[in-house]
């Protein structure tokens, strides 16, 4: 049986292969977006830039008390690191963050008006933001064709052989998935695959038994029917 699924996912062109997962996700997923909540662009950075390598609920939990006493980057740049720690604490790399938040805040006030920019490239000079947040913030706030790649969605593009298995890097997983999906679903795509790898597709114990992907996934093919 494994050969057979093996055989049958090498069969498959890799535009059948994306056009099968976007039908899937867009019969099971119609409305995909952030779980992080906020208001405007700022809260959402702030947001973002606290959820490295941290739950999205543990950061729902804490932002309601920081947006409330910084309601806007003028607010947050006066914030001392003292004052700002406490609201932080309980979220991981607490010291950095809060070095990371001040800073961002203070450079939106002294270069962009207080305004968060738009572009990955103005995005990527702010404290704190990387590739992934730039691309996390224009997809979601402007739907720029963005792919942000967290843990999540470089896991479950591979197994799902939606990139190739010597993409090896973040960056390497983005560039071929921006070539395959449609450029107009490129920000809904990015949700897909995080909720997927949160939900079904999990690290150490995939749910392949109630996964609708499993004749097209290649890890299945290959590991996941010696589990079920």
């Amino acid at each position: 049986m494994i050969s057979l699924l093996l055989s049958l996912f090498k069969r498959m062109t890799k535009k059948e292969r994306y056009s099968s997962v976007i039908n899937y996700f867009n019969e099971q997923i119609p409305v995909a977006e952030t779980e992080l909540i906020y208001d405007n662009p700022f809260q959402l950075l702030v947001a973002v830039i606290l959820s490295a390598q941290c739950t999205d609920k543990r950061v729902n939990m804490t932002t309601p008390a920081i947006f409330a006493k910084y309601p806007t980057a003028a607010e947050l740049s006066k914030a001392s690191f003292e004052e700002l720690f406490p609201y932080i604490k309980s979220i991981s790399y607490p010291n950095n963050k809060t070095k990371h938040l001040i800073g961002m805040a203070n450079m939106l006030r002294e270069q962009f008006n207080g305004e968060v920019p738009m572009t990955v490239e103005q995005l990527v000079k702010l404290p704190g933001v990387g590739r992934k947040t730039a691309n996390v913030i224009t997809s979601v706030i402007d739907q720029q064709p963005n792919m942000a790649v967290d843990t999540h969605v470089f896991r479950v593009s591979k197994r799902l052989g939606l990139v190739t298995e010597k993409a090896s890097t973040p960056l390497a997983v983005e560039k071929e998935l921006i070539k395959y999906i449609p450029e107009g679903l490129v920000h809904k795509a990015h949700h897909w695959l995080i909720l997927h790898g949160r939900y079904t597709c999990l690290a150490r114990n995939p749910k392949c038994e109630s996964c609708g992907l499993t004749e097209l996934c290649r890890y299945y093919a290959k590991e996941g029917r010696r589990k079920v």
